[in-house]
């Protein structure tokens, strides 16, 4: 592996030197500079992060990273706590929609300033657009997913559509759908239909489509929604025309899962998931998006933030990010983990698109989908937008407005969020 010269950290450690020899130590005395680090991950994510971060360790006797696993449902609880008590941690890494959130709990170090340029300009753009707040990146992605079409090919084969040739435009997936209800009985199309304790299942798969038809979700400052539009109503009336078609009944999210639909709009990690023991012959492929309009798909995944704790300590956890970022690490993670590359240069690469079409091919629609992925608005108010904003679609969905009231309705609800603030 080739690796960088840690400048930074030595220029942190040359300062640390310094301080040593005036209390009377000498250089060999000092001690490496310590860089806690908090995540959510268990698992085989948590275990592969732990090993990179020993093999960095080994390599870089000056610094000394630790980590913590805290639980997703307690991570930014514990976050603001550790703030009150002024012990954040140098590095937190956790779900992309929580940066802006986490960039209000405590000062984020901008990382354009302590990262190599060639790093950050390999990293998929829409990631790296999601960590810009008021012109710093405060975050950098660690990890990516984002959402694609997987269907049931013996589904497929009982309704005789052939398995090997999924549909690729929205008239497509209508008509593959009718043909699977009509020869099994089973609905054709997963849809994520109701907006639960957070909205977000919804909102986010349905983002997807309004992409596709060339619409945004919020205006590009963040300050009003952006999607009652034609382009809106165009992707809310072709959820309507599934649901009423029979294709997507009204509550069925799940079915496909069990086997008993015949497709569905799904994340990678699905993939990984299912890849050694699968419920049932599944294939994948990129999103199907509507004839007059563009290939689109969500991004989800993590991004690392480094707290400005102390000069020392922002410049090693930078360095360690810059390593971590490197396309050999972004390789052995996204190999090990099953995520997709963050890299633009590794997910374009031979070595790692090698790797895909030779162990799971039917990874390989979600990582040329990264061409193509969007990013949430990145503005700390997202999760009460996502709320408001499902809970007004649910009713288009469930028959009980119309697709004009229901956007109506959802604008009205998100500007209302916005104002508040």
């Amino acid at each position: 592996m080739h690796h960088r010269t840690p400048l930074i950290v030595a220029a942190a450690t040359a300062g640390l030197l310094v301080l040593a020899g005036c209390s009377g130590s000498s250089p060999s005395e000092s001690s490496p500079v310590e860089v806690t680090v908090w995540h959510y991950w268990d698992g085989t994510n948590a275990d592969t992060f732990d090993s990179m971060v020993d093999e960095y360790n080994a390599e870089h006797p000056d610094v000394k990273i630790s980590t913590s696993n805290v639980p997703n449902a307690d991570f930014l609880t514990k976050l603001r706590a550790s703030a009150t008590s002024k012990t954040l941690p140098d590095i937190a890494i956790g779900d992309l929609v929580w940066v802006p959130q986490i960039a209000q709990i405590g000062s984020l170090a901008d990382l354009s300033t302590l990262l190599p340029a060639d790093v950050l300009s390999d990293i998929n753009p829409a990631l790296t657009s999601f960590g810009t707040i008021d012109g710093a990146q405060v975050s950098v992605p660690v990890s990516a997913n984002n959402l694609g079409y997987m269907y049931n090919m013996t589904l497929f084969e009982e309704a005789g559509l052939d398995p090997n040739d999924p549909p690729t435009t929205w008239d497509e997936l209508m008509t593959a759908g009718k043909t699977i209800l009509e020869k099994t009985g089973k609905p054709g199309y997963d849809l994520y239909t109701q907006a639960g304790d957070s909205g977000e299942g919804l909102t986010w798969n349905f983002q997807v489509n309004l992409w596709q038809a060339g619409g945004e979700f919020l205006t590009a400052d963040n300050s009003a929604a952006a999607f009652n539009t034609p382009e809106g109503a165009e992707a809310l009336q072709y959820w309507v025309d599934l649901i009423q078609s029979g294709v997507s009944p009204y509550a069925s999210w799940g079915e496909f899962e069990k086997g008993q639909g015949g497709s569905a709009q799904e994340g990678s990690w699905m993939v990984g998931i299912w890849a050694a023991d699968p419920p049932f012959e599944f294939g994948t492929a990129q999103v199907p998006y509507p004839t007059d309009g563009e290939p689109a798909t969500n991004l989800g995944g993590e991004q690392a933030m480094v707290f400005d704790n102390s000069d020392a300590t922002a410049s090693a956890a930078a360095d360690f990010l810059a390593w971590f970022l490197e396309p050999d690490q972004v390789i052995s993670w996204s190999e090990t983990t099953g995520m997709l590359p963050v890299l633009n240069s590794v997910a374009t690469g031979s070595d790692y698109l090698g790797w895909v079409d030779s162990t799971e091919p039917r990874l390989r629609p979600f990582v040329e989908q990264m061409a193509v992925a969007h990013a949430r608005p990145n503005t700390p108010l997202y999760p009460q937008i996502s709320l408001a904003f499902a809970q007004q679609i649910e009713m288009a969905l469930a028959g009980e407005a119309t697709v004009a009231q229901a956007l109506d309705a959802a604008e009205e609800a998100v500007n209302a969020v916005i104002e508040k603030g």
